[in-house]
């Protein structure tokens, strides 16, 4: 299925299939996409405004020159998404949602959420994710380098590798134990 229209107000997609695609200038507000699958696309000058995303695959996108505004992911596989090719992101919320692969280096988002999730192998260097929140996410292997996390919310996450010389962590919450992961990039041994 290919859209037709440029313009898509509260439409409700549902099982849709796109793979090997390219969307080129289409605006979505108020949409909702549910059970939908979208793999090895090229979303191109694509806006998507206060949509939701419910139980979906969307799989090596590339999203040139694409917002993201105030976008839900609900149990989503958001994997391999290169998030720092769009052109503006802004509010965005994954719900025990798998993120492996994906990059969001270099992007503002303060007050994300991603809560429940599995983030491996995912790169926020020099992210802004002030005001972030992690509980019960799995980070392994994923990349915070010059990365604001103040004010981040780590309870219950585990598998990260947070180099606290190298990020801003002012008044983020870990749990215990593990929040000892903090400790390896000093050098230091803990008997």
């Amino acid at each position: 299925m290919t859209f037709e229209d440029n313009n898509y107000y509260r439409e409700k997609f549902t099982k849709l299939i796109l793979n090997d695609e390219q969307v080129k200038a289409k605006e979505f507000e108020d949409c909702k996409f549910e059970n939908c699958s979208f793999v090895n696309c090229r979303f191109e000058k694509l806006k998507f405004i206060n949509c939701q995303f419910t139980e979906c695959i969307l799989s090596a996108i590339m999203p040139v020159n694409s917002r993201f505004l105030e976008v839900k992911f609900t149990k989503c596989k958001v994997i391999g998404f290169q998030w720092s090719e769009s052109q503006g992101v802004r509010s965005l919320e994954f719900i025990d949602c798998q993120l492996n692969y994906s990059n969001f280096s270099y992007l503002k988002l303060p007050d994300i959420k991603m809560p429940g999730c599995e983030i491996k192998e995912v790169d926020f260097t020099e992210a802004d994710l002030s005001n972030g929140d992690f509980k019960n996410t799995d980070f392994e292997k994923s990349r915070f380098f010059n990365t604001n996390l103040t004010n981040t919310d780590f309870r219950g996450a585990k598998n990260y590798y947070i180099d606290v010389k190298n990020n801003n962590l002012k008044k983020a919450r870990f749990s215990f134990p593990e929040a000892l992961s903090l400790l390896n990039c000093l050098d230091i041994i803990i008997e």
